[in-house]
């Protein structure tokens, strides 16, 4: 798929490309939201967010964190990278990066609810978990199956499987071995950042997959989201606007995973 997009964007002027990708994602995002996908009612289960990178949770699941913590229930979010990899080899600017980033997401969580002795941040280097050593990916593991295990949530959030984001794809592989490892059995969701906007969809996923796809509404916690985004406004500078635009809707789509 990188190799793909690297042909496409060498042929495809930037902006045109821009608002390519924006009509796909919306285009997908509307079938999906018409016949695409199932109702998805509101759970009172204890969730556990896992979000590669600072902003991801709240793209992804800002409306239903908003949603259970308005209702009392827990939910506890993980970061498992520092967001340094904007800094390049500037070791000055990473610090600066990471230190943002972090103010940043508790800003945006404390809007949608969470309390902040429910915000780890596992503070993995950005760009790096698809090539973790085997120690450091048993360390990781561990890390993340002590959570689980202190928590013992009943429903858990991860980027999707094909997120076309290789933080994103390793989020989910770690996250489902820690499962396995904590020995639990919560409900397994998965939410797409980059999967619509990236990839031609029906390339990625099988008819199966997209048989696992609900839709879930977040019309009244809608504006909580939307300003819990804004939070993370050193990001948003350099996201394409049509990408962000994606997310500003009054619907989020998970896809439940089968053990």
């Amino acid at each position: 798929m990188k190799v793909y997009l690297q042909k496409i964007q060498k042929i495809i002027p930037a902006q045109w490309l821009e608002n390519l990708q924006y009509l796909h994602s919306h285009f997908i995002w509307r079938w999906l939201l018409s016949d695409g996908s199932q109702p998805k009612d509101f759970s009172h289960k204890s969730a556990m967010v896992f979000s590669p990178h600072q902003d991801d949770e709240t793209f992804g699941c800002g409306g239903m964190i908003a949603h259970k913590t308005a209702q009392g229930i827990k939910v506890v979010v993980v970061f498992l990278t520092n967001g340094d990899a904007a800094g390049g080899c500037n070791l000055d600017l990473k610090n600066q990066i990471i230190a943002t980033r972090r103010q940043e997401a508790v800003t945006a969580l404390q809007i949608l609810g969470v309390q902040t002795s429910d915000i780890h941040f596992l503070s993995k280097p950005d760009g790096y978990l698809q090539n973790l050593n085997e120690p450091e990916k048993q360390q990781t593991i561990a890390q993340v199956a002590e959570l689980l295990k202190l928590y013992q949530p009943e429903e858990v959030y991860v980027p999707h499987r094909k997120d076309c984001h290789r933080d994103h794809e390793a989020t989910f592989t770690l996250v489902k071995s820690a499962i396995q490892s904590a020995k639990i059995h919560p409900d397994l969701l998965q939410y797409p950042i980059w999967l619509f906007w990236r990839s031609p969809l029906f390339l990625m996923l099988k008819l199966s997959d997209l048989a696992a796809a609900y839709r879930f509404s977040i019309t009244a916690v809608q504006e909580k989201k939307q300003q819990a985004i804004a939070a993370y406004s050193s990001q948003l500078q350099s996201l394409p606007q049509g990408f962000v635009k994606q997310f500003l809707t009054s619907y989020e789509i998970f896809f439940k995973t089968q053990f």
